[in-house]
């Protein structure tokens, strides 16, 4: 199975990969996947997203998890964890839209009419200030709201689905329409059912799911249900631009090194200067995200220069040997 971002590459050179070194991104095992993996999780209401996290790091017994997208202790829904390097990935997520159902009641009943014109207002850009009980600097600030729409409404109560730039506030986007409506609005309930690609839809990790995989593997040998909880690192960076590159070079990129030209061996099309990407070796690792300093055609006609800023490095250094020629050298005769 081919990585959806690793599909219809501009081919800049050839080589071969060793297979002595690192290992194909779907061959990896339940242990590799530990400290390479992301996993989708159905954060329950309750708890804060940083006690969720402290309690996944008791269950897999791992020292290192992050999570992307913060949920306040009473939503529920999906949030993606990555475990051990894959944590350096996660930052990619916050780029794309979120999607929320939320449920609130109206303090009067407006006509459907009246309601649909008021919902209308508050599609495309907006301005928002963080309600006083935020993690962050009160600042007004402008967000993005894509898709808006009331599913049922039960007189005062609205069941309303919400697709948005990361960052919005959905308890002030119901406090904001009550203003307009008249005597105000709450929102009682709040699920969040998407992050960028990872959808509620496509099956999400409980804690108890995690808990009771992880000690039949523990105890029983049997990884069967931790391997399908367990997607590889390079799902979460499905949705940006990439780059594929030669064994000799993956290690200098892991200790520092910037990407330059005859280190690629493909890219996505349309590639343009500035472009978040992510940085692959032939196996379909991901090594770093990085940021383009030249445009497909420029990489196309270059022969030296750098052609990548690194960003984040994700692979741990010394996975692959220190080696700077893949391509046999001329012998002397």
């Amino acid at each position: 199975m081919t990585l959806k971002q690793l599909e219809n590459l501009i081919e800049i050179d050839q080589d071969i990969t060793d297979d002595a070194f690192g290992t194909y991104y779907d061959k990896r095992t339940v242990e590799q996947l530990l400290n390479y993996g992301i996993i989708i999780l159905d954060k329950p209401p309750g708890p804060t997203s940083h006690e969720t996290v402290a309690w996944t790091k008791r269950i897999l017994k791992l020292p290192k998890i992050g999570h992307s997208g913060t949920l306040d202790p009473q939503v529920s829904g999906v949030l993606p964890l990555g475990l051990g390097e894959a944590t350096k990935a996660l930052g990619v997520l916050l780029l794309g839209p979120k999607e929320y159902h939320a449920l609130g009641r109206v303090h009067s009943l407006p006509s459907k009419e009246k309601l649909s014109e008021v919902i209308e207002m508050f599609k495309g850009e907006i301005f928002q200030k963080p309600p006083q009980r935020s993690a962050v600097v009160r600042q007004t600030r402008t967000r993005t709201i894509y898709e808006f729409e009331v599913l049922e409404q039960k007189e005062r109560l609205l069941l309303t689905r919400v697709l948005c730039e990361a960052g919005t506030y959905i308890r002030k986007l119901y406090y904001d329409i009550g203003e307009i409506l008249g005597p105000g609005a709450t929102m009682i309930e709040l699920r969040r059912t998407r992050v960028d690609q990872f959808r509620e839809t496509d099956g999400l990790v409980t804690l108890h799911e995690l808990a009771d995989a992880f000690a039949l593997w523990e105890e029983k040998k049997d990884d069967s249900k931790l391997m399908k909880m367990i997607k590889p690192v390079e799902f979460a960076l499905s949705e940006i631009k990439s780059v594929v590159i030669r064994d000799s070079a993956v290690d200098a990129m892991c200790h520092g090194a910037q990407l330059a030209i005859p280190g690629i061996l493909k890219i996505s099309p349309n590639l343009k200067k500035g472009d978040l990407v992510g940085v692959y070796t032939q196996k379909g690792e991901a090594v770093a995200l990085a940021e383009s300093t030249m445009s497909e055609s420029e990489i196309r006609d270059a022969t030296k220069g750098y052609a990548f800023e690194t960003k984040r490095i994700i692979m741990a250094p010394n996975t692959y040997p220190k080696k700077w020629r893949t391509k046999p050298t001329p012998t002397k005769e």
